[in-house]
């Protein structure tokens, strides 16, 4: 049995919560979560790099094309419902400034949480998008073509949806993989989107350690409010992920005391791939970090991002060199990408 297809079967087995057997090992209770460890394929905002990001049609793609879990980045509108965007302004992905022209900040930006979710179904959603002189140019260029078709912003509840839908009428086990965005901005708005984002996965059943959800977060001191009150409040044990960009902010988690102490209140970490490869690196003389094994130590899964193959780093050849250096060579146990069947068809071939 191919990993891929194993990772489907294996996330089955732990829903229904039978004994499983893996290399002649029996797995049981808190060991189960070594089952996580299989090389895991996560749509980094859907099928991103074919479909404008954070749609349900690039979710859709995404689960067609063989991923195991599907992103969401999670912000709230002003009526309190939490949508999926990636940032909490919305002017880089959608029309806001044709159709709300006077309903920008003192900064420019047009903030989702000072718009209804009625006014935001408004919006048509776009390939992201840099402007210049009045003029949009798509960061990725060769993607789905700049306001062409039809895609709006979705609800969290409505993706999950869409996802426990196509596992029921396929069969399969596709699982979320949720981010919470800006939780202190969020908070300075008067709203805990950390709780609102809780309870629509404890409405969808998404409670317990063993479900297929990872709740991942960049705000180090809000997971540990997540591990240490709002989960046992709302009697829930959801897996969580510390992200982990290049910032200076992020440096004390990567020694081995700051492991430790990711490790104290998550599951797993999300870094940036330069930190696991060092900027600089070229083919044939990598500058390859401690962190992966640091993380390993610990019991804790690593899965890096973003891998895009329209935005290759320069000591791999190719899409597929890259993922035999960072899946194969330094043994992540998953990645975050904008290319879904690329990443499952190389997993199928050669692990």
């Amino acid at each position: 049995m191919k990993p891929v297809r194993a990772a489907g079967l294996l996330a089955t087995m732990l829903l229904v919560g039978c004994v499983v057997t893996v290399n002649d090992r029996v797995l049981v209770g808190k060991d189960r979560v070594a089952l996580w460890q299989n090389k895991l394929v996560i749509a980094h905002r859907g099928a991103s790099g074919y479909l404008p990001e954070h749609t349900l049609p690039a979710k859709a793609m995404a689960y067609a094309q063989g991923s195991h879990f599907i992103e969401q980045d999670l912000v709230m509108s002003k009526d309190d419902h939490v949508v999926v965007l990636h940032d909490h302004h919305l002017d880089t992905v959608t029309n806001v400034r044709d159709l709300f022209p006077d309903r920008a900040r003192a900064d420019g930006r047009y903030y989702v949480i000072d718009f209804t979710l009625a006014e935001l179904r408004q919006l048509a959603v776009s390939e992201r998008f840099k402007m210049s002189d009045g003029v949009k140019t798509a960061v990725f260029e060769q993607r789905f073509p700049l306001e062409k078709s039809s895609f709006q912003i979705a609800t969290f509840a409505e993706e999950i949806e869409l996802i426990q839908g196509l596992n029921q009428s396929t069969g399969r086990s596709v699982g979320i993989y949720p981010e919470i965005k800006s939780p202190a901005f969020h908070r300075g708005e008067g709203k805990d989107i950390s709780v609102a984002v809780l309870e629509v996965l404890k409405t969808y059943g998404y409670d317990e350690q063993q479900d297929s959800v990872f709740l991942q977060c960049f705000d180090a001191a809000e997971l540990q409010r997540i591990h240490n009150e709002l989960l046992p409040a709302m009697n829930m044990n959801v897996a969580l992920v510390q992200l982990l960009g290049t910032g200076p902010e992020f440096r004390a988690a990567l020694t081995p005391s700051g492991m430790k102490m990711v490790a104290s209140y998550a599951g797993g970490i999300g870094p940036s791939m330069q930190l696991i490869v060092a900027p600089g690196s070229v083919a044939g003389k990598l500058q390859i970090t401690n962190l992966v094994e640091l993380a390993h130590d610990l019991g804790l899964v690593v899965h890096p991002y973003t891998f895009r193959r329209d935005l290759m780093p320069d000591y791999a050849a190719d899409y597929d060199e890259l993922l035999e250096i960072f899946l194969n060579d330094i043994g992540v146990d998953g990645v975050f990408t904008d290319f879904p069947d690329l990443t499952v068809e190389y997993i199928e071939s050669n692990l």
